[in-house]
């Protein structure tokens, strides 16, 4: 009975540590910052901007201790960039640029975003900068050129200062391209640390004080941290994959002919839902990219060139001609301020030449088919050779393409000799000795 006893005691004694373990490790876990991390290895354009909104509000709204952003990018589009770091100095939440991995940059736009940032970090082998303003729709004038550089230059010089940075090294960045490794952004107060990895990055980080855009300070709490990594949601893939400018050029050349196709042959449904479908999606594209009208002009030469050379002949000039402009239409119809942004020559080459040569055969083909009567039955047999199987005075019986028809015949033919097919009556063919001189009806 007493063994029992202490066998009791020693179950609820343990049983009340475990439920004491349990408390402490909630607690601990309670306790644990939570840090958000968004991977950002694209360029700066409006479904980005979107991502890193999406980002923002969640870190906002799951009260995490900072939002941490890994950038590599050869950079982008102007209006994104004020619209993405605008975001970043109106979190709620700290957000820390973090360059990585070894051989990422921030380059251009990216530079901008990594200044407007709470804590802005590099790792090794990195680079960042070359940030001088590129229009986006061809060569300006000097003094609408300065207007846009004086601009973006004030809009950096507005959020460094505030950030305790250098001023005159970010100018130097924006205004003559300059770029720095991570150790010549770190000598220059342009980056706050260099850490190998996000743990190192954290720990560096921990009972940090840092300075927000409205002057306040704020001490980091980022000890044993854990990160939380954002997934791109299903419309964020969706809408980044066609964004890609030689992706909305396949799309836009694949979909025309899939609707060429349609009508040239209705009632398919396939080649034209499909087509359309196509077509839309990189219209969509396009719409989210810079676009210079020019060079749509030039797409619609080449279509007209193409239709000429198919409809008149022009001895391949007007299909040459069509090719050569939609060549240099597709290389310029994004004004791309980074080449990434840009349609590859060698995509727009092989699209043009293949869609070009194409389109030619097709439009040839139904032209050609357009012209030709349809013909069945006797009407087939008009204009073809014919053999006299008895003399014709006038009628009598032929063979024509192996089949024996009633003919009359214009003059009278001895048998055997050839004749030709020069109308109907119905079913009784007229015929006409080849030698003679008649007309095809």
């Amino acid at each position: 009975m007493i063994q029992r006893g202490r066998g009791l005691v020693v179950a609820a004694g343990l049983f009340m540590a475990g439920l004491v373990l349990c408390g402490w490790s909630s607690a601990a876990a309670a306790e644990q910052p939570v840090v958000e991390k968004m991977v950002f290895s694209d360029t700066v354009q409006p479904v980005s901007a979107g991502e890193l909104d999406r980002a923002i509000a969640k870190a906002n709204a799951d009260g995490a201790q900072a939002l941490l952003v890994e950038l590599n990018t050869p950079g982008g589009l102007l209006d994104s960039m004020y619209s993405m770091a605008s975001a970043i100095m109106g979190s709620r939440v700290p957000v820390i640029v973090y360059v990585s991995p070894a051989g990422a940059r921030a380059g251009s736009a990216g530079f901008y975003l990594m200044e407007a940032a709470d804590v802005a970090a590099m790792a090794p082998a990195t680079n960042a900068g070359a940030a001088h303003v590129v229009s986006e729709y061809g060569k300006m004038d000097e003094t609408m050129s300065q207007k846009v550089e004086n601009d973006a230059e004030a809009h950096l010089r507005s959020y460094v200062i505030h950030r305790n940075r250098d001023v005159e090294s970010a100018l130097a960045a924006a205004a003559s391209s300059h770029s720095y490794t991570a150790e010549e952004a770190l000598d220059k107060h342009l980056i706050d640390m260099i850490a190998n990895n996000d743990t190192q990055l954290l720990a560096a980080l921990d009972g940090r004080t840092i300075t927000r855009v409205d002057g306040t300070k704020q001490t980091l709490h980022l000890a044993g941290a854990q990160i939380v990594v954002l997934q791109q949601t299903l419309r964020e893939r969706l809408l980044g994959w066609p964004v890609n400018p030689n992706v909305a050029m396949l799309l836009l050349v694949g979909g025309a002919l899939l609707i060429y196709l349609e009508f040239n042959s209705p009632g398919t449904i396939v080649p034209g839902a499909l087509g359309t479908l196509m077509v839309l999606l990189a219209i969509f594209a396009l719409d989210l990219l810079p676009i210079r009208y020019t060079a749509v002009l030039l797409l619609v030469a080449a279509l007209v060139f193409i239709l000429l050379e198919a409809k008149f002949g022009g001895h391949g000039v007007l299909a040459i001609a069509g090719i050569l402009c939609l060549t240099f239409g597709m290389l310029t119809l994004v004004a791309a301020p980074v080449p990434e942004m840009g349609i590859s020559p060698i995509v727009a080459l092989s699209v043009s030449v293949a869609f070009g040569l194409i389109t030619l055969l097709l439009v040839r083909l139904a032209i050609r088919a357009r012209h030709i009567k349809t013909r069945l039955g006797v009407d087939a047999l008009v204009g073809r050779s014919a053999k006299a199987m008895e003399p014709l005075r006038p009628e009598g019986h032929v063979l024509v393409e192996g089949e024996i028809w009633t003919a009359v015949a214009s003059e009278p033919v001895a048998a055997g000799e050839q004749l030709l097919v020069s109308g109907h009556e119905q079913y009784v063919l007229r015929v006409t000795p080849i030698g003679a001189k008649g007309s095809v009806a």
